[in-house]
């Protein structure tokens, strides 16, 4: 039996995570990360170029198109944010809060949202 050694959880330490490409999973904590990335946090030592990653690890930047990977509830809305929607010229922020994309979502209007409910198109 060949042992690979999976890091543990940068966030409860866990010693069972698994793998399920290209994240890797928290069994207890549910906290997902990308491989190579538990030891690193988004800061590191060059501060200010934080990259901003999507929800399935690729890069984002000013401009981007990106497609919303889970319904997302709107607040005063007339209804949820559906899969697949398309969301034009993307904005990156570093505003308050953990929302760090400005966008504008054709019958919703101006949004702030998460780089974890999106992926690049």
């Amino acid at each position: 039996m060949s042992e690979t050694t999976l890091p543990r959880c940068p966030e409860c330490a866990c010693e069972y995570t698994y793998e399920m490409p290209p994240l890797l999973v928290c069994p207890e904590c549910a906290h997902e990360w990308v491989a190579g990335n538990a030891d690193d946090p988004a800061v590191g030592d060059d501060a200010g170029s934080a990259d901003i990653r999507d929800a399935v690890g690729n890069i984002l930047a000013d401009g981007d198109t990106v497609v919303v990977v889970k319904d997302l509830k709107v607040k005063g809305g007339s209804g949820p944010i559906k899969v697949g929607t398309k969301v034009r010229n993307i904005r990156l922020v570093d505003g308050p809060g953990d929302h760090d994309i400005d966008c504008r979502i054709d019958g919703f209007g101006p949004m702030h949202l998460k780089s974890s409910v999106v992926k690049k198109a």
